[in-house]
């Protein structure tokens, strides 16, 4: 009797798997829970990247309108530049404007083509030193030229941290010549 019990049971066994084997019908709630989260992952991600192309765009235009908001002046005095570092946080927007630093400097290669800080103004980051020797990209000044050269640096903070992708630090770097004037002065 044990024997024939241990059988029937073996056999109901057999075919409880059977049956579960063959049952495919959770099969897409399975397959959904084992693939949602690198798809929530990816979605996230996409967005993340899309945000920060974003702010990279508002970064480069931020750094070529205050650019060029100095180059149109001929003498910049301390209320209109105080203005123009402003301006940057509205640009900006509607990011947050607390990462946001900004220095305006201007520029001169004298005739023996030494290249000097004529004046520089920044919101949080330190200007530069005036008379300080500075180095510029090839073909960017000219003898007895000078030019408005705007650094704008960003640190964009992610939602993925806890993954090791804290930040991206953005930067830019514009160049721009004077309009009225071989060098825009400060008063």
């Amino acid at each position: 009797m044990t024997r024939s019990l241990l059988s029937s049971i073996g056999r109901v066994l057999a075919s409880a798997l059977g049956r579960f084997r063959d049952d495919r019908r959770g099969v897409s709630a399975v397959e959904f829970a084992l693939i949602a989260p690198f798809m929530i992952l990816l979605y996230l991600g996409s967005v993340e990247i899309s945000l920060a192309l974003s702010i990279d765009r508002k970064i480069t235009s931020v750094s070529s309108a205050l650019a060029d908001l100095v180059a149109q002046d001929d003498v910049i005095t301390d209320d209109e530049i105080s203005d123009i570092l402003n301006a940057g946080a509205v640009i900006v927007a509607p990011f947050d404007p607390v990462p946001l630093e900004i220095r305006i400097t201007s520029i001169l290669m004298d005739a023996a083509g030494e290249v000097e800080v004529q004046w520089s103004d920044a919101d949080g980051m330190s200007p530069y030193a005036e008379g300080s020797a500075i180095s510029v990209p090839d073909g960017v000044l000219e003898r007895n030229r000078s030019v408005i050269m705007v650094e704008v640096e960003y640190r964009y903070e992610t939602m993925f941290g806890e993954l090791g992708v804290n930040h991206f630090d953005i930067s830019e770097i514009f160049y721009l010549r004077p309009r009225r004037s071989i060098v825009v002065s400060r008063s």
